[in-house]
């Protein structure tokens, strides 16, 4: 944390602590009521400063649902292992199934002869996005030889609750095995899970032979499928051993980390919930304005509050700032007027080489958000995957469905850049921000 980082959060520090109070007594005044839309259970961020200094291959939560909201924050790749289960773990709490007639059991699954892999995921988080070639590549592959994948989706916001928002993922992604909507976290919870994504690995007779959390490591699980399905009985002498390798970091990315100087920006959360527990536990908030902060300090637990505010002439790196009247959500931060010259921006001072949001739209309209960088519109050689281009020129995305969109792929790494993104728009809401160092893809 820079120098004028600490002393911008020890600003705000004492309208954190209102705001965690206020929570608390109202949490307390009402315990009976239901637990508000942020109250998935996901975890304290395990980064404790505003960048790291190399990517995030995982989005850590804790191990069983808590009172309290969390915040799954990027934590550091996490090596594959083993963990020992005394019983087969089962899926239960399951509010629909889908790419399946019928709802299915790792026991009974496995008691019939499959090899069952098991991978938490939800459809925004961009790690689980960049694991989703490696499964499907191993459905195609390993399907007829008795391998099961069974997907269960573990929603990080609310709108991920939503049938028909995860099946569109499943066509979006061309994703063909079987899928368990676990809204309320109660599969999660018989894992003791702590990981988007997460994959654990059940050999025939029923025992957890393998797990690994994060992305990475394609190679060695597809080793440990291929091993147990032989074991099963699996002929695989016909299917070439060509085992996938991890994604490349960018060059730029990987030179400047040998150099010690490679910091890459943290996931960042627009929500006021996830601020206020990351304030609490120490670390400096995702936004980094007073007046946040002084619109939720007497809410409750549900609230939202109302801001106008400047972006100060220096925008400190990591952090997210706000331009004109924002309405400040548990879960996100929404434009708060219609307006009609794009007076209303945030802007943020990243490092990274990509750049992605979760957006939604209220109202089902769609919308165009323009984004800009470094001052000027984007071009083909650092526009994401879905940026277009109107008559003017102007570079935008069109926000029609609730979903995580590529903003920006940098030809190289940056250390810094500043991203603008503005709407007339008042459906325009902001969850979170990912960001990273591959050579190829988001």
């Amino acid at each position: 944390m820079t120098t004028s980082s600490r002393r911008a959060f020890a600003m705000i520090l004492p309208l954190l602590l209102l705001a965690v109070a206020a929570l608390a007594c109202s949490a307390a005044a009402a315990p009976e009521a239901a637990a508000p839309a942020s109250s998935n259970p996901t975890a304290l961020p395990a980064a404790a400063a505003s960048a790291t200094d190399a990517d995030s291959s995982a989005t850590n939560a804790p191990a069983s649902p808590a009172t309290e909201p969390a915040q799954p924050t990027a934590a550091a790749p996490v090596e594959a292992k083993a963990r020992v289960m005394p019983d087969i773990p089962q899926i239960s709490g399951i509010d629909a199934w889908l790419n399946t007639d019928v709802e299915l059991q790792i026991a009974e699954l496995t008691a019939q002869g499959n090899v069952v892999l098991v991978d938490f995921w939800t459809y925004t988080c961009i790690n689980c996005i960049r694991t989703l070639p490696y499964l499907r590549d191993w459905w195609s592959q390993y399907e007829d030889d008795g391998l099961v994948i069974l997907g269960i989706h573990a929603p990080e916001f609310e709108f991920e609750k939503d049938y028909d928002n995860v099946a569109n993922a499943i066509a979006t992604h061309d994703i063909g095995w079987p899928v368990a909507q676990d809204n309320s976290m109660v599969t999660w919870s018989n894992f003791n899970n702590r990981f988007w994504p997460a994959k654990y690995l059940f050999n025939s007779r029923g025992e957890q032979i393998y797990s690994h959390f994060g992305e990475g490591a394609y190679g060695e699980t597809e080793q440990k499928i291929r091993s147990a399905l032989v074991e099963a009985g699996a002929d695989l002498s016909d299917d070439p051993l060509s085992l996938p390798t991890d994604q490349v970091r960018d060059p730029a990315y990987q030179d400047a980390r040998s150099s010690g100087n490679a910091p890459v920006t943290r996931e960042l959360y627009a929500g006021w919930h996830r601020n206020v527990l990351t304030a609490r536990a120490g670390r400096a908030p995702y936004v980094a304005q007073q007046e946040y902060f002084e619109s939720i300090a007497n809410g409750t637990s549900d609230a939202a509050g109302l801001i106008d505010v400047t972006i100060p002439q220096d925008v400190e790196p990591h952090a997210l700032y706000f331009q004109g009247q924002w309405s400040v959500e548990p879960e996100r931060v929404r434009h708060a007027r219609t307006t009609e010259s794009l007076e209303d921006y945030l802007a943020l001072n990243y490092a990274a080489k990509s750049v992605n949001v979760v957006l939604t739209s209220d109202s089902g309209e769609p919308y165009r958000v323009i984004i800009t960088q470094d001052g000027a519109m984007l071009d083909a050689t650092n526009a994401g995957d879905d940026v277009q281009w109107d008559e003017n020129g102007y570079s935008y995305i069109l926000v029609d469905e609730p979903r995580m969109y590529a903003i920006v792929d940098n030809e190289s790494y940056r250390r810094q850049a500043i991203l603008t993104m503005r709407s007339d728009s008042a459906d325009f809401g902001i969850f979170a921000f990912t960001f990273g160092v591959y050579e190829e893809g988001p």
